[in-house]
């Protein structure tokens, strides 16, 4: 390489190779102060696509989780009344068992119906009053075969949605809960003269009573049976959601996430070749001066 003055090459190419380290230098910095590999789309165009969609995913299936403890929450509520209203059938049984017998007069079963018509009434006031955050579960709100969404208030069976997308066979399904008032169980004067459980006033109707309340508890253990299922089914979904979320999780880790063992062997790296290019920026600049040695001064 010739010896001249105008332009220090050594230099130049000392100086390049200073800030491609000391830039390399800065990428180690901001990795390992940040924990993350992909900080910028510059450092993996590809893969910040793909993380910022898992990412998505992960914060869709952790909502889902929570969306089927809620569903669980409103399901336990649901079953709480029912189970409070599984004691007054228990009472209107005792009740029209009582009357059904042939040492009480007519007056005695008017008394005997009086309270039997008031644990009807308060079947259909615990069943009207039961909601979970302004829903209403057991007045029939949610008895319809069909969901209907459209509105600013869904109706028909409710919809429990935990999934990515709005896939029928992966993302939700449905909680129908049937009317759990005493006239669509069958019970007292709102159900009509002609049911079974109308009335305990008389001996024979007392009798037929008996028949009709048990109808009513299988009515509503099948309520029940239903609403313990689905319970069932969403924690088995609320496991598998978690399953989902950890694994996503785990690779969108590997794809964002900084390596500190192997960044910092990067950086240490980095350091000393940037060290080095000063020194030898330093040494190449100085190089020139040996040309005044030619010219005698």
């Amino acid at each position: 390489m010739s010896l001249i003055i105008n332009h220090n090459l050594m230099a130049m190419n000392a100086a390049r190779n200073l800030a491609v380290s000391f830039g390399a230098l800065a990428v180690s910095t901001r990795r390992l102060s940040s924990g993350l590999r992909v900080g910028l789309a510059a450092d993996d165009a590809a893969g910040l696509a793909v993380r910022e969609l898992m990412r998505a995913d992960i914060a869709s299936l952790n909502q889902g989780v929570r969306n089927a403890n809620d569903a669980i929450s409103l399901i336990q509520t649901a079953d709480g009344a029912l189970a409070v209203i599984d004691e007054k059938l228990i009472r209107m049984k005792e009740l029209a068992e009582q009357a059904a017998t042939g040492t009480y007069n007519s007056d005695q079963r008017l008394v005997i119906d009086s309270e039997y018509q008031a644990m009807a009434s308060e079947i259909t006031r615990i069943a009207n009053a039961t909601d979970f955050n302004g829903l209403a579960l057991l007045n029939g709100n949610l008895s319809g075969t069909s969901h209907d969404g459209t509105g600013l208030q869904s109706t028909g069976k409710l919809k429990i949605h935990f999934g990515t997308a709005n896939d029928s066979a992966e993302d939700y399904y449905y909680v129908q809960i049937d009317t759990a008032t005493a006239s669509a169980l069958g019970l007292g004067t709102g159900a009509g003269a002609t049911s079974e459980g109308y009335s305990v006033s008389t001996q024979s109707a007392a009798q037929n009573a008996l028949e009709g309340i048990n109808d009513a508890i299988v009515s509503k253990d099948n309520i029940r049976a239903k609403l313990g299922a689905i319970q069932n089914r969403l924690q088995n979904t609320i496991s598998n959601l978690q399953i989902q979320s950890e694994n996503l999780q785990a690779a969108e880790s590997r794809i964002s996430d900084v390596d500190v063992s192997t960044e910092m062997t990067e950086f240490v790296r980095n350091q000393i070749l940037s060290q080095s290019a000063v020194a030898m920026l330093a040494q190449a600049n100085a190089l020139p001066r040996m040309a005044l040695t030619l010219l005698g001064t």
